[in-house]
């Protein structure tokens, strides 16, 4: 029953009582291939043995005391992660959002002390960086935003993977501070952009005293096939934003800054009651260590890239197909008209997709997925596409 919660989703009439691996199981025993992820969150999969035992023994010795004090593995685990990204500093939040507020929080206080009364911020179409109201007012979806307002004032949007439009701001907006920008929009569509775009980016950034935010909620933690989807390309940002897959379900949100940005927070200026916990950063160790020690990062570009060809293969030369997009085991499979009712015939058929950007059907399987299962995902959801198409397609 749900009648004592919020409608703030339309959920599928489903409810999973365990998993292993990228499998799940309902309440009745029907078995799911995940496919999703937990919207990019389940990197390791479900029921990892490491991560439970991780969780297990912390549980038992501290769960929380506050930023207060001097909190070990919190310190190790910001080590960790500038290692693994070439970042100096990190503050621990709960979530992506968290994270994202810390980034514009950061971005403005930068702003303030280069003398700017009203620091702007630049951010994309079709991009999506969390529901507080501040990441809300730099979302580029109007349908989410609608009925919030007034939304918060500080950005200026431009098209997404357009380097002329972000001049052309540059010109007329002497105000503008900071960049903001998912390296694939997820959300959005699983849009990929050219690969000079964030290479760009960084250059206009340095060209006009900008921070280059960029906002790896979904990208980062191994999913493209890199640690971080800036790594795909010569470039360090000023400031990263992680969470999702960090803790693998424990929820945990990092926001990461080098150079002068890596000074701009200092007591008092930011904080969080729960932020970077024991429990939490427990769990992102056992994450990190597991994708490294088990090389699923590089595994997720030779998968990613494995999925392509069996889905280029199956909807080749299928009438409504307008193109399938892929970064490691980011995919996205755009069709001609909107396409929401396949993740309920997918479901029937004991798999877990999502539809994205109403035309968009975005996979996020776990990197522990394995060939067999990547076959069987395939041929699976190919032949709904196709059904989809042609009934659509009939008078």
């Amino acid at each position: 029953m749900t009648d004592s919660l919020m409608a703030t989703y339309a959920r599928l009439p489903v409810a999973f009582s365990h998993g292993h691996g990228a499998w799940l199981w309902d309440e009745e025993g029907k078995q799911y291939l995940d496919a999703l992820s937990g919207i990019a969150v389940c990197n390791l999969g479900h029921a990892h043995p490491a991560l439970a035992e991780a969780l297990c023994e912390q549980a038992g010795a501290l769960l929380h005391t506050s930023n207060l004090y001097h909190i070990p593995l919190q310190e190790r685990l910001g080590r960790q992660l500038c290692q693994l990204s070439g970042m100096q500093r990190v503050f621990f939040s709960n979530s992506g959002a968290e994270a994202n507020e810390a980034a514009i929080k950061l971005a403005r206080l930068y702003g303030h002390r280069r003398g700017i009364d009203t620091p702007l911020i630049l951010v994309t179409e079709n991009s999506f960086h969390g529901r507080t109201l501040a990441t809300l007012s730099a979302t580029g979806n109007r349908r989410i935003q609608a009925g919030f307002e007034p939304l918060l004032p500080g950005f200026v949007r431009v098209p997404f993977d357009d380097l002329e439009a972000v001049r052309q701001v540059a010109v007329n907006e002497p105000r503008i501070v900071a960049v903001l920008v998912e390296p694939i929009q997820g959300e959005g569509g699983v849009n990929i952009p050219t690969d000079d775009y964030l290479p760009g980016l960084r250059e206009l950034c340095d060209q006009h005293g900008w921070l280059l935010m960029l906002d790896e909620i979904q990208t980062g933690i191994g999913r493209t096939g890199r640690w971080f989807a800036f790594q795909h390309h010569d470039i360090q940002p000023d400031v990263l934003t992680l969470a999702k897959a960090l803790g693998n379900g424990v929820p945990i949100g990092a926001c990461l800054a080098r150079g002068e940005a890596a000074e701009v927070l200092q007591p008092g200026s930011h904080g969080s009651t729960y932020g970077g916990n024991p429990l939490a950063c427990r769990a992102a160790l056992t994450v990190l260590e597991q994708l490294g020690l088990n090389d699923l990062v590089s595994r997720a570009e030779s998968l990613g890239r494995h999925l392509r060809a069996g889905f280029e293969h199956a909807l080749k030369n299928v009438n409504g197909v307008v193109q399938l997009r892929q970064r490691g085991l980011m995919l996205g499979i755009e069709l001609e008209r909107p396409c929401a009712a396949l993740v309920s015939r997918a479901l029937e058929k004991g798999l877990l997709i999502n539809v994205t950007a109403e035309r968009v059907i975005r996979l996020l399987p776990p990197l522990v997925m394995d060939e067999q299962q990547a076959d069987l995902l395939v041929n699976t959801l190919a032949p709904l596409i196709r059904d989809f198409l042609s009934d659509e397609a009939t008078p």
